[in-house]
């Protein structure tokens, strides 16, 4: 019954379960450790290692050394390729994802066949995609993708939701979650009360991350070396030498989180410096990156303020980058937020694990009413009359062992949240420019379903070409190189006789996984028009049955 949660991270992952006390817990594999380091090592055509193996290595063959595909989720283009085989975004991830399943059934014997996996909150439609498609690339029924704040609110939330939080109307506690992961930055302002979770305004940025404190800290150590032996080469100019360099300084970055100075030693080309460091160093270092994330909490904050919430109770910081003792002092000295270090590592995985038992006991109360006449098909379980709801968590409860509280706890805590980037189609102004017009707004509430009109531009017009194009940065630019393309197809079969300006109806639906769906219909023509569209992110049948049988051979070593 178990549907596990999956946090697919850039640096590291973890996958969840519900235990049988209700609470969520950690599968730790082989290796004892918590959490798989995201790092994919191809060691031949056929076998690959994932985890620590495979990050130790990338010093050794960093050529055949996958990091980081997280940042490159929804990029169509990108392919990673080792031993002369190609290899997309969402087949690497799915090699992670698919040692997170073995770790669990070595944790405990189950066999993962269903998951929730975690996505940045600021991640658009063709990465929300790009996850399915991985995790469909390991076996897995993705029952959902779940932004990464909402998942670790509910684990910040497990216990409280049941009453020691909002239990009246009206109450409850507002919390900013703060995550500065290894590859992305995102800040949400969430609302917990009336056993809701509702998200009120969302910020991020997933090319933002301690990937990039690493990498300043690379260079800074990299001169240091060059002016300490400047006849010796650069180790950022060689390979294996930039790889030691980047580790080195994650090391370093890591210590700094703890004391005031560290020594880093870097040995390349045959000589050794030793290089002092401090926490002020790093700080004075990195600042524009730690400015970058305040002036991203600042929007959210603004946003939320517009949505009529000027306050916030708790600030939660989630991500392992969000130990650096200045993410704190910054929130504190610049928004004055005093923050909380919320199991930074694994609440994500432990969220969406929580999330993975709401969305199945749900599915199975509701599926017991629906066999019983007493809630229609499409229904939300809510809508039941509350005596048959309470017979059917009870029965669910008997049947599947689990306490009745908990199944009642699934059914009524509610998940609501907001769209985390504006998306609309291409279209010919008054003035004769191809311009965006935005059907769905960030932080707009879903579920949405919105519909705008459109005219034909000539006479008995047979083909109409639709741009489905997605936000870029902070605002909505009305400039059509400012925007993404997402989706481009053509309206065709349009039948002759129609005057210019014909109605052409698009419409946007959206559901709490955000991922976005079009159709379109000639209004005149009363007849559904077909739009045949693909993302960017989705890769053609040929390309999924090549990597398909390509992920059938590789075998995983270790």
């Amino acid at each position: 019954m178990a549907v596990h949660g999956i946090d697919l991270g850039t640096t590291n992952s973890a996958i969840a379960r519900i235990a049988p006390d209700g609470s969520p817990a950690v599968l730790a594999g082989m290796s004892g450790e918590p959490t798989t380091a995201s790092v994919v090592l191809f060691a031949s055509r056929d076998e690959y290692v994932v985890g620590e193996g495979a990050r130790r290595e990338a010093r050794l063959d960093p050529e055949h050394v996958c990091a980081m595909v997280k940042r490159r989720m929804g990029d169509a283009a990108w392919r990673f390729v080792a031993h002369g085989r190609s290899w997309s975004a969402p087949a690497v991830s799915s090699l992670i994802l698919s040692s997170l399943v073995a770790d669990a059934r070595f944790a405990d014997g189950t066999e993962p066949t269903s998951a929730v996996i975690t996505v940045p909150a600021y991640f658009g439609d063709e990465e929300r995609r790009a996850t399915v498609q991985a995790g469909v690339y390991a076996g897995l029924d993705v029952v959902d993708v779940l932004s990464e704040p909402i998942a670790a609110a509910l684990s910040y939330g497990f216990g409280r939701l049941d009453g020691s939080v909002a239990t009246t109307k009206g109450t409850g506690e507002t919390v900013l979650v703060y995550d500065l992961g290894g590859g992305t930055f995102d800040v949400t302002v969430i609302e917990l009360a009336d056993r809701r979770i509702s998200v009120l305004a969302v910020e991020g940025d997933h090319q933002l991350g301690g990937a990039d404190w690493d990498e300043r800290l690379a260079l800074h150590l990299s001169r240091r070396f060059c002016e300490a032996e400047p006849d010796a080469e650069d180790p950022l100019d060689d390979s294996a030498g930039a790889q030691v360099l980047v580790l080195a300084a994650e090391r370093a970055k890591h210590e700094l989180s703890e004391a005031e100075r560290t020594d880093v030693v870097i040995a390349h080309d045959g000589v050794r410096v030793t290089v002092p460091l401090t926490r002020a160093e790093l700080t004075e270092l990195t600042a524009p990156l730690l400015r970058r994330t305040v002036d991203l909490t600042r929007s959210c904050l603004a946003e939320a303020a517009r949505r009529g919430v000027d306050r916030v109770d708790r600030v939660l910081l989630v991500g392992g980058s969000s130990r650096m003792p200045s993410v704190a002092a910054a929130l504190r000295t610049e928004l004055g937020l005093e923050a909380l270090l919320h199991d930074p590592d694994l609440a994500v995985a432990r969220g969406a694990a929580l999330y993975g038992e709401k969305k199945e006991l749900e599915r199975m109360v509701a599926a017991d009413l629906r066999t019983r006449g007493r809630l229609r098909d499409g229904d939300p379980v809510e809508d039941a009359p509350t005596a048959d709801l309470d017979d059917a968590c009870r029965r669910v409860a008997d049947a599947f062992a689990v306490p009745l509280a908990q199944v009642r706890r699934a059914v009524e805590i509610r998940v609501d949240t907001v769209v985390s980037r504006g998306f609309g189609v291409l279209a010919v102004s008054d003035a004769g420019r191809l311009e965006p017009t935005w059907l769905v707004h960030r932080n707009d509430r879903l579920p949405v379903r919105t519909s705008r009109s459109f005219g034909t531009v000539r006479a008995d017009q047979a083909v109409v070409a639709l741009t489905v194009v997605e936000q870029q940065g902070q605002a909505e630019s009305q400039r059509a190189q400012d925007v993404k393309i997402l989706i481009q197809g053509e309206i065709t079969g349009i039948p002759p006789g129609h005057d210019e300006g014909s109605e052409i109806r698009v419409t946007f639906e959206m559901g709490f996984d955000g991922i976005l769906h079009v159709t379109a219909h000639h209004v005149e023509a009363a007849m559904p028009l077909e739009l045949t569209a693909t993302t960017g992110a989705t890769l053609s049948q040929a390309e999924v049955a090549r990597e398909r049988d390509q992920l059938g051979r590789a075998r995983r070593r270790g």
